[in-house]
């Protein structure tokens, strides 16, 4: 197709890792090699990314602990700037990366509501519509009516989650979003998903699930060290994938997120 929703061509996503304590011995003592040493201060997090996402596709992005999918997403909604490369995402973009981040503490659930609404460049109008299914959804209770700063982080991921569910995308970003919340929250989650999923015009989800990436999209890429080793059908790159993770558990770490970035 001629406009696809998502086209990545050579994209590069570079980090700055100079540590500043150490700045001023190496540029006395090694001054000769300056250069060299700023090159190793360099980082790619990405590296040589080409990924078209056509309309109607959904595309899970696998890989272990600092392989840069979080830096991939994150690099989609804009939120990171990339280094070399081309990046044309086309629509009204839903992400689901830092859910809560973005609430302000001094207000209530409804206003933090047409806040993250404003932001989003929703209508007042729209968006007041929505207030009430909002909230239900997120199931605060009494603590609706409350500063956010008395929230838990639970409820904070609620909220940020009903908010950023309630509009209908042209293009859905996700980020480890089935694990929010408790057990019940995360079904309706899962079910709220896949509704989304089939109005968007293009979906691509970062997560370690490996069951909901197979059951929920059409297509997979594996990272590893920021660039792309496997792509293809959904079912066959995730099981390629499970069985080197078997084969070999300490190359594949997953959880909890290091601070690679």
């Amino acid at each position: 197709m001629s406009n696809p929703p998502i086209l990545l061509r050579g994209v590069g996503v570079q980090y700055d890792l100079h540590l500043s304590r150490k700045r001023s011995i190496r540029k006395t003592i090694y001054r000769a090699t300056r250069e060299k040493v700023e090159n190793e201060r360099k980082f790619w997090a990405l590296r040589n990314i080409n990924l078209t996402v056509e309309a109607g596709e959904s595309v899970a992005v696998i890989g272990p602990n600092g392989a840069g999918k979080s830096t991939l997403l994150q690099t989609l909604a804009g939120i990171i700037p990339v280094t070399e490369g081309k990046i044309e995402v086309r629509g009204d973009i839903a992400t689901l990366l830092h859910l809560g981040a973005g609430l302000e503490d001094e207000l209530n659930a409804e206003d933090n509501v047409m806040l993250v609404g404003a932001f989003l460049g929703i209508p007042g109008a729209t968006m007041r519509k929505k207030v009430n299914g909002i909230l239900e959804f997120a199931d605060l209770g009494k603590f609706a009516r409350a500063e956010a700063r008395t929230y838990s982080s639970g409820m904070r991921a609620r909220l940020g989650f009903s908010i950023a569910t309630s509009v209908e995308p042209d293009v859905l970003l996700l980020d480890e979003v089935l694990s929010t919340g408790d057990a019940s929250f995360r079904d309706k989650s899962r079910d709220r998903i896949v509704s989304m999923m089939k109005k968007a015009r293009a979906i691509v989800y970062v997560t370690h699930d490996l069951e909901s990436a197979a059951e929920f999209c059409s297509r997979a890429i594996e990272l590893r060290k920021g660039e792309i080793v496997a792509e293809g059908p959904a079912k066959r790159i995730i099981a390629d994938y499970q069985k080197r993770m078997a084969a070999n558990p300490a190359a594949y770490p997953v959880g909890k997120p290091g601070r690679r970035p």
